[in-house]
């Protein structure tokens, strides 16, 4: 029953809403053990079987329903809005082409495949994402990232030799030069066969319900995972802006290599090359830090820099003559049309499949971070798991016509959604754009300098490259965070991109276990008149209950801490059972303090978890208590803790009394021993 005071002590009514200070309650009911409780609310431990739970799922399965689902464009493309929305995804669509154009070319070098297959992905993935995502605005295609594990990839399992043909530009030579797997194979057909795979694997984890896999990749892990990859690719487009060749390193210290033997070649720059990367770089920095800031407030479309950098160096390229007048490297042959579907080779799917695990993680982790991001700005759901099957078709489709693994853009998933992209409608406009590009521009590009491409590369790292200041941050977070972000950075920098991963995500989830391993407790006192239980060490009006040792644990009880634990309770509470301990008043006519304490109540509102080892313990504890006759006492444990005690009781531990909250088990203590 409760009771509240009417009228209020200054004379107002009980209709008039009081503050919260002045409300004053009055609760009276009986003591109650947890067994008395449930029988009152009538709890039911419910244990289905897999039967069960199998004809449950097939009961609930409505055919439209999961159809639309597996196809989310029949959910929004019926509602689409033409006189809405069709307009903005135009000017989405149109400004995402433009930078799809560069940016597809830059990056499929990156992967160390031809120029047009970025293209080719521009157009691909963008309309197979458009039928299966749930994501109304990322950009799917290139990325840096994706673009340089590829390359690692290629580099093993492909037929390449270095040339100085376009200034250390790898040309595939099929017909030279055999692989370690006994065959000749194309950087396209690696690339392609990594593609697949990366889309089977998908498949396997949609299947397998792991659309939540990307959570496990914590903030530190991911910064410098990509700042670190970030440094990879700048070295990797060091040699087309000085215009050098060196050497293609592969496995730990790659990177370190790699700079040597550019510092060992900078003597021998083509100026040119060189003059023309300063320009590019120098274009860009000014577009984007001064112009297109400016612009912004004048007008809702950015500027397309790279595209104008691209046409720029396109055009003096070919009336100057750069590549057959100074040597400078060229992008090379660019075919019109599409290209033929083809299957990837049998025995090449089988050589990347491991490699290609850390591309899919990598890939899924871009696209569902970028997916969210969205989401919650617009008020609308991205489902993890349709996301894997969209991940799935989009690289499977994309294997057989010519493309390498995708993921999305973080500055074109941007641009989409600041240029008012309403829904993937947006990327279908902008393949069409890249369609007309494919079919009829893409020749025009074939003079267009390498340098060039490695200029709006390095300028675009700049927002990866930064996330280096977020040492401080993860600094004032704690120290492992600040050490999981320097072991991801340092081992992808130093040793490899793949293996680096690796290893970030294992530290990573050691942090992640040492957190959740790490526990707090406490004793517990009673604000007078309050009947509420707090932390005497924090709230200094507190004070514990003559003859009662109240103990918070907060944290799981399993086999591993049980000992810890233990440890805690007699610590905290100073009931320890010693062999020279005795109850019997000492000579001096002092007593051994264990007689103060009548009881030990156990606080287990923030105990998520115990085993059948946590139980055991427990009765340990509680025999010995007894026997210096103490009593122990659990309180408020959440249902799945309190099904463990009972279900230890079952097999012969436990007889724990058990209480729904910290003042009934106060309450009984007081009724038991008149002397508390």
């Amino acid at each position: 029953m409760i009771n509240q005071k009417a009228p209020l002590e200054d004379g107002r009514t009980s209709k008039e809403k009081p503050q919260y200070s002045e409300l004053s309650y009055l609760v009276t009911r009986q003591c109650l053990q947890r067994e008395d409780f449930n029988q009152l609310s009538q709890y039911e431990r419910l244990k289905p079987t897999a039967l069960d739970s199998i004809g449950a799922s097939v009961r609930n399965v409505k055919c439209l329903a999961s159809v639309k689902g597996f196809f989310p464009i029949l959910q929004w493309f019926p509602k689409y809005s033409i006189k809405n929305d069709l307009l903005s995804d135009m000017t989405a669509g149109l400004t995402v082409a433009v930078l799809q154009i560069p940016q597809g070319m830059a990056y499929g070098i990156l992967a160390g495949v031809a120029a047009n297959v970025g293209l080719y992905m521009a157009f691909f993935h963008s309309l197979v994402y458009a039928v299966f995502g749930t994501s109304r605005h990322i950009s799917m295609g290139t990325f840096a990232v994706t673009s340089l594990m590829t390359a690692k990839i290629v580099a093993t399992y492909s037929t390449v030799i270095p040339t100085l043909a376009s200034n250390g530009t790898d040309v595939p030579v099929p017909d030279l030069i055999p692989t370690e797997l006994g065959a000749i194979y194309t950087p396209i057909q690696v690339a392609t066969a990594t593609s697949f795979v990366a889309g089977i694997f998908y498949f396997i984890m949609s299947a397998a319900r792991l659309g939540m896999l990307s959570s496990l990749l914590s903030e530190p892990l991911v910064s410098g995972f990509t700042t670190a990859a970030a440094v990879h690719v700048m070295v990797s487009q060091l040699k087309d802006l000085l215009g050098v060749s060196i050497p293609r390193y592969k496995g730990t210290f790659k990177v370190i290599l790699s700079v040597r033997d550019i510092i060992d070649q900078t003597p021998n720059a083509n100026l040119t090359a060189v003059y023309t990367s300063l320009v590019v770089i120098l274009f860009m920095i000014f577009m984007n830090e001064y112009f297109k800031p400016w612009l912004s407030t004048k007008c809702r479309f950015p500027v397309p820099a790279e595209l104008m950098a691209v046409v720029g160096g396109t055009v003096a390229s070919y009336f100057i003559g750069l590549g057959p007048n100074f040597d400078v490297g060229l992008v090379g042959s660019i075919p019109t049309g599409l290209p033929a579907p083809e299957f990837p080779p049998l025995a090449l799917i089988k050589a990347v499949a491991v490699d290609s695990i850390a591309v899919t993680i990598v890939g899924y982790s871009i696209v569902m971070s970028m997916g969210m991001i969205f989401a919650q700005k617009d008020n609308y759901e991205v489902r993890p798991n349709q996301e894997l099957v969209a991940l799935g078709f989009t690289n499977i489709v994309g294997s057989i016509f010519s493309c390498i693994p995708t993921a999305c853009s973080l500055s074109r998933s941007l641009i989409q959604h600041q240029t008012g992209g309403k829904t993937q409608i947006a990327a279908v406009f902008s393949s069409m754009i890249i369609l007309v590009v494919l079919l009829w521009v893409g020749p025009y590009f074939e003079s267009l300098p390498r340098c060039v491409l490695a200029g709006i590369i390095v300028v675009a790292l700049k927002g990866m490259l930064i996330q280096v200041y977020h040492i401080k941050k993860f600094h004032r977070e704690g120290s492992l965070e600040l050490f999981v972000w320097c072991v991801t950075f340092l081992s992808v920098v130093i040793i490899d991109i793949d293996i680096g991963l690796l290893i970030g995500v294992v530290i990573s989830l050691i942090s992640l276990y040492v957190k959740g391993w790490k526990t707090y407790y406490s004793l517990l006192g009673t604000v007078p008149d309050t009947a509420i239980y707090v932390d005497i060490g924090s709230h200094q009006k507190a004070e514990e209950l003559p003859h009662i040792k109240i103990f918070k644990y907060t944290g799981s009880i399993n086999f591993a801490n049980k000992t810890n634990f233990k440890k805690a309770l007699y610590k905290e509470t100073k009931v320890h059972q010693r062999a020279n301990v005795s109850l019997v008043p000492r000579y001096n006519g002092e007593t051994t303090g264990l007689q103060s304490t009548k009881t030990v109540i156990i606080d287990l509102s923030s105990v998520p978890h115990v085993d059948t080892a946590a139980c055991k313990m427990l009765t340990e504890v509680k025999t010995n208590l007894e026997n210096l006759s103490i009593m122990l006492l659990l309180a408020t444990p959440a249902d799945c803790v309190y099904d463990a005690l009972l279900h230890a009781e079952s097999i012969g531990e436990g007889g724990f009394n058990i209480f729904p909250t910290i003042h009934d088990a106060v309450i009984f203590t007081r009724g038991n021993d008149s002397s508390v």
